[in-house]
C-alpha cells in the first residue's frame, strides 16, 4: 500500500467519523432523552404556577374548541385565516402553523380583501419566526388590534403576531408560551456560521419587540428555555413584558 492510499483511506475514515458524529448529534437534538431518558415533561394541558410554567411543545395543536375559529377537523397544518367578528367589528381569526411563505399568502390576501379587518384572533402553535414577524408588521402598520379567546393556544413565533396588535387581548383561559427558535440553522453547517445566524435572527427579534412596545426582556425567557419545551406566561408576566394592553377577562 503506498502512502499516497494510506493518506486518501485515512481521508475517508475521517470523512465517515465526522459523518456519523453529525448525524448522532441530529438524533441527540431531535430525541433528547433517547440515552438519558429524564422525567417527562407535563403536557400543555397541565395547570401552571408561579415557577412551574415549563410544558412540553406541542408541535401541532390537535383541536380547536375556541368560538370565531373553525369547528370541524384538526388545526391547519399551514396557516389558515377566517373572516368573523369581534363585538360586530370585522375580524379574522388565524389559526395553524405558520409556515414559510404564510405572510406572502396573508399579505395578498389583505391587499386584495375589501374589508379591512379590525381584529385578528389567534390560535397556532408557532412556526416561522421570519413569517410571524413580517405578518406582525403588517398588522401593525394596518393599525389592527390583537385578541385571544379562552381555549386557544399561541405558542413559539405566534406571540410575535399577538405583539403586533395596536390593543392586545389574552382570556385568562388562553394559554401564550415561548422558547428558543431554530432561525433555520444546520448541523451542517460550520458552528461560527450557525452561531452568526442565530445572533442575526435573535437581533431582529429584539428590534421587532422594542419596535412594537413590548418588553425586549420576554425574549430572556423564550433563549431560557429548550425549543422542546414552552415556556407559559402567566396573565401578570403579559403585563409586565406589555404583550397585553387590556387586563384579561
Amino acid at each position: 500500500m503506498t502512502a499516497t492510499t494510506r493518506i486518501l483511506r485515512w481521508i475517508l475514515g475521517l470523512q465517515i467519523a465526522l459523518a456519523g458524529l453529525l448525524m448522532a448529534g441530529d438524533l441527540l437534538r431531535l430525541s433528547p432523552g433517547l440515552l438519558a431518558p429524564g422525567p417527562r415533561m407535563p403536557s400543555l394541558e397541565t395547570p401552571v404556577g408561579p415557577g412551574d410554567q415549563t410544558r412540553r411543545f406541542p408541535r401541532r395543536l390537535t383541536d380547536n374548541p375556541a368560538p370565531g375559529f373553525p369547528s370541524e377537523g384538526p388545526v391547519p397544518t399551514r396557516l389558515a385565516w377566517t373572516a368573523t367578528e369581534v363585538d360586530g367589528r370585522p375580524a379574522l381569526a388565524l389559526s395553524g402553523t405558520i409556515d414559510v411563505g404564510a405572510a406572502r399568502r396573508f399579505l395578498a390576501f389583505l391587499d386584495a380583501s375589501e374589508t379591512r379587518p379590525e381584529v385578528v384572533l389567534l390560535h397556532s402553535p408557532g412556526g416561522s419566526v421570519a413569517d410571524a414577524l413580517a405578518i406582525g408588521r403588517r398588522l401593525r402598520a394596518d393599525g389592527i388590534d390583537t385578541l385571544m379567546r379562552a381555549g386557544t393556544a399561541c405558542l413559539s413565533a405566534c406571540p410575535y403576531i399577538l405583539a403586533a396588535g395596536v390593543a392586545r387581548t389574552v382570556s385568562r383561559d388562553a394559554t401564550v408560551g415561548v422558547h428558543q427558535h431554530s432561525f433555520g440553522e444546520s448541523a451542517y453547517v460550520p458552528a461560527f456560521m450557525a452561531v452568526a445566524d442565530i445572533q442575526r435572527g435573535q437581533a431582529e427579534v429584539l428590534d421587532y419587540l422594542a419596535e412594537m412596545g413590548v418588553d425586549p426582556m420576554l425574549a430572556a425567557k423564550a433563549m431560557q428555555t429548550p425549543p422542546d419545551d414552552i415556556y407559559v406566561l402567566l396573565p401578570e408576566e403579559l403585563a409586565t413584558f406589555r404583550l397585553t394592553t387590556a387586563a384579561p377577562d
